[in-house]
């Protein structure tokens, strides 16, 4: 039995892409901010046009599910209020121990790990939302952002001097590793709802057209 791909399926998908593309953008300013001035303001502008095409890409998936039927979604095996309480949650709860983090590095006086310990935290939450929207892909993107601070803190020094300007390097690499990311989830999705597009059944033939 063929899923028959619904207006739901697609803005479902988009609002991920819009969800990577936006926090990706805000990851990349990070990064930026922790070159102090090195690269600007030309990095800040390809990071915004990167930001800005996967924005368009995600509302031209809104703009294509006008022409699919309401139907029931992908994941008609949960309960929209459940999912929507669970996301609630999960959001929540990487909000607390987002401020939790920080309020600890600065009662300690080790700020500089602020970036790692915010992207661990990430990283986690996008976890139990691979499992609560069946988008595996999520999982990837979690261990990732989970990494890219470890090895951070393992191999990379907290700051560093190119051409006699010194640089935070934990910010930065942290910044533009998780922008990336992010930001290729992001393609990842749109893909994805691309190829939902192209599964719109033949109303002569009633065939799959591809």
């Amino acid at each position: 039995m063929v899923h028959t791909v619904t207006k739901g399926d697609l803005r479902g998908t988009a609002s991920g892409v819009l969800f990577m593309a936006f926090f990706g953008t805000l990851w990349s300013y990070t990064g930026v901010m922790g070159l102090q001035g090195w690269g600007s303001p030309w990095l800040l502008i390809v990071a915004l046009a990167i930001g800005i095409l996967l924005v368009v890409g995600g509302f031209s998936l809104i703009s294509a599910s006008k022409e699919f039927p309401q139907g029931t979604s992908i994941h008609n095996g949960n309960d929209g209020r459940k999912m929507r309480m669970w996301f609630n949650i999960i959001f929540a709860g990487e909000g607390i121990a987002i401020g939790i983090a920080i309020g600890v590095c600065n009662a300690v006086g080790h700020q500089e790990y602020i970036p790692l310990i915010i992207a661990i935290i990430v990283g986690l939450h996008f976890l139990p939302l691979a499992r609560l929207f069946r988008v595996s892909i999520y999982y990837y993107t979690g261990l990732l952002l989970c990494v890219v601070p470890v090895i951070t803190w393992l191999f990379i020094p907290e700051t560093v001097t190119l051409n006699g300007q010194q640089l935070d390097a934990y910010m930065s690499v942290v910044g533009l590793g998780s922008a990336l990311i992010l930001w290729v989830t992001s393609l990842a999705i749109w893909m994805t709802g691309r190829r939902l597009i192209g599964l719109v059944p033949d109303p002569l033939t009633n065939d799959m057209t591809h």
